[in-house]
């Protein structure tokens, strides 16, 4: 017989797990490529000023008080968009600017008639508009480790180093390994780098964090270096690379997007002289493709506001044009959430998150009272309710982000902590509620309970 939890008495420590909406029930490896889309359409935004600001609404300032106790040197700031919620929504759910891979279950994918399950890339097709609202909703991701989606992304010479980059590179044929690549003519060419050596002199030369390029990197077209996009073997292509696959636009032809990917890297796609003298264009040696794609990050993202891995994701922010939701690195809707997840193993590995680090939590107008909820979770497993009920356990009470161990803990509560069951679980097996803590931190999550 299923129970509630709670009064699962042992002579063990018993940590019972809540979880808030921010949980991700992917059918998806988290190192999946995010898709590309230089994006046709573009959206004027309304008049609007936006801001930067050390206080935060009062629904944000539990989870920003909870990641400040547990890391005080973590600077965060709220970016007033003074974009209306339902506006960015309607302008980012547009057919083919935000992917999915195809195997998710409907509920993360678009199902108009006509639009449902083309692959607009190779194994991609259109979100949901609930994907999109989950994908954009900040507070789903403000823990410890998908917070590192808002991390601001230049350079910084003090933490910026050879051995943090392998320790990001780890597990990957990229990791401590000299460099070597094939000429146009098919020749090999070994060199007396490292890829983290190249990747640090980029970080120098672009002024863009090495640890946002390594993990950029891992993300397009690591583990293997056999990808495509840096093989050199591509016919037509012979000789080229993008590390970042700059330019790789979607496209139903077979290798599609890298063959555009590579296009860029031999000719920028038409761009002038001067541009491709900038980003180093022909990228026909490894060491041109990291450092020039680099650049281009830089110059074409970071340095006009879109200086995040969400800012770039989802173009809501710009310091040089009013124009908005075009400008955006990726198709895949779920690339900052892999993303962060690359960056904060890395840190961690490096012993590097005591660090003194700053994040841009973008803020909306008119957002939904509570987080959007991701669209793994059906609203049928759940019933209304509004029931205060306690954590009834010896110990502590972890609060997550997911429902096990293995997602990322938010805070604890005490025994007899008290909390609001809003939703009471029907699911089958162990039965998941829906609940409110008292100080507001969690807003929606699940836990288990009497």
């Amino acid at each position: 017989m299923t129970k509630r939890i709670a009064i699962i008495l042992t002579s063990v420590a018993i940590t019972i797990i809540i979880f808030i909406v921010c949980f991700n029930i992917f059918e998806v490896n988290e190192a999946e490529s995010g898709k590309k889309s230089e994006g046709d359409n573009k959206n004027e935004a309304t008049s609007r000023q936006m801001f930067l600001s050390d206080t935060f609404p009062e629904e944000y300032k539990p989870y920003i008080d909870e990641l400040k106790k547990k890391y005080p040197n973590w600077e965060f700031k709220a970016l007033y968009t003074n974009l209306d919620w339902n506006y960015v929504i309607d302008n980012e759910n547009v057919y083919g600017k935000n992917l999915v891979p195809k195997s998710y279950s409907d509920s993360w994918k678009n199902t108009k008639p006509g639009e449902y399950n083309v692959e607009i890339d190779s194994g991609w097709v259109d979100s949901s508009r609930t994907a999109v609202e989950y994908a954009m909703d900040p507070r789903n991701f403000l823990n410890y480790v998908r917070v590192f989606q808002f991390e601001e992304l230049s350079y910084n010479q003090s933490t910026n180093n050879t051995a943090s980059i392998e320790k990001i590179l780890y597990g990957t044929e990229f990791y401590n390994k000299i460099v070597e690549y094939k000429n146009s003519s098919g020749a090999n060419i070994v060199t007396d780098k490292k890829y983290s050596d190249l990747i640090l002199s980029a970080a120098k030369t672009s002024g863009v964090s090495s640890f946002h390029l390594a993990s950029r990197i891992k993300q397009e077209v690591g583990p293997f270096l056999s990808h495509s996009s840096i093989s050199g073997t591509v016919k037509g292509f012979e000789g080229l690379y993008n590390f970042y696959n700059i330019g790789a636009t979607s496209s139903s032809e077979p290798m599609g997007a890298i063959k555009n990917g590579l296009q860029y890297a031999k000719d920028g796609k038409g761009a002038s002289e001067a541009t491709k003298r900038k980003y180093l264009i022909p990228w026909n040696t490894k060491e041109k493709a990291i450092t020039g794609g680099a650049i281009f990050i830089g110059s074409s993202y970071i340095n006009s506001g879109q200086d995040t891995i969400y800012l770039q994701k989802f173009h809501v922010y710009d310091t040089e044009s009013d124009e908005l939701f075009w400008h955006q690195y990726m198709t895949n809707v779920l690339a900052p959430y892999s993303e962060s997840k690359l960056i904060y193993t890395g840190y961690e590995k490096s012993n590097m998150l005591d660090n003194p680090m700053s994040f841009v939590i973008p803020i909306y107008e008119n957002m939904p009272d509570l987080p959007c909820t991701s669209p793994a979770i059906s609203a049928s497993d759940f019933s209304s309710d509004n029931t205060k009920v306690y954590a009834n356990v010896e110990t502590s009470l972890n609060v997550r982000c997911g429902p096990g161990t293995s997602y990322e803990s938010l805070t604890t509560v005490q025994g007899g902590t008290q909390m609001t069951r809003i939703s009471k679980g029907k699911q089958k097996g162990e039965l998941w509620d829906r609940v409110i803590l008292e100080n507001g931190l969690v807003r929606i999550c699940f836990s288990k309970l009497c």
